[in-house]
């Protein structure tokens, strides 16, 4: 695991290839419309900041493991003080029950939580259409 004290180094915008694997995913969810929209408002969407900890929680997702390969491969980023891209995400609608979507970035997200919970992760979030 991470050492929390090391600092986490983010990219100014996510890699160009996790729209299309934004978009992969977002399409087992949703038309390929659909997630055409959304990766379209995710590409303009302003970069913001949100704590590990509530971008799980908020996606009702569990903490993958620590030995995930992924998971490991990006605490591996963290520790040698490689920038990280940042998490892409689908806002979702507390009073419907509806959680959010972490379409891209997931691993980074629970590297992130293994390393600190609180630490303040760079997203791009966009609504459903």
């Amino acid at each position: 695991m991470a050492d929390p004290k090391v600092e986490v180094k983010w990219k100014d915008e996510p890699d160009a290839h996790d729209y299309p694997a934004a978009k992969d995913y977002l399409e087992l969810l949703a038309g390929p419309d659909v997630a055409n929209t959304v990766v379209e408002e995710l590409l303009k969407a302003p970069v913001v900041k949100k704590k590990a900890k509530d971008i799980l929680r908020a996606s009702g997702l569990a903490l993958a493991d620590a030995n995930n390969p992924y998971v490991r491969r990006d605490l591996e980023k963290i520790v040698a003080g490689k920038a990280l891209s940042p998490i892409l995400v689908v806002r979702g609608d507390f009073r419907t029950g509806v959680p959010a979507t972490i379409a891209d970035g997931y691993h980074r997200v629970c590297a992130i939580h293994y390393a600190d919970e609180n630490i303040q992760i760079p997203v791009k979030i966009a609504a459903l259409p």
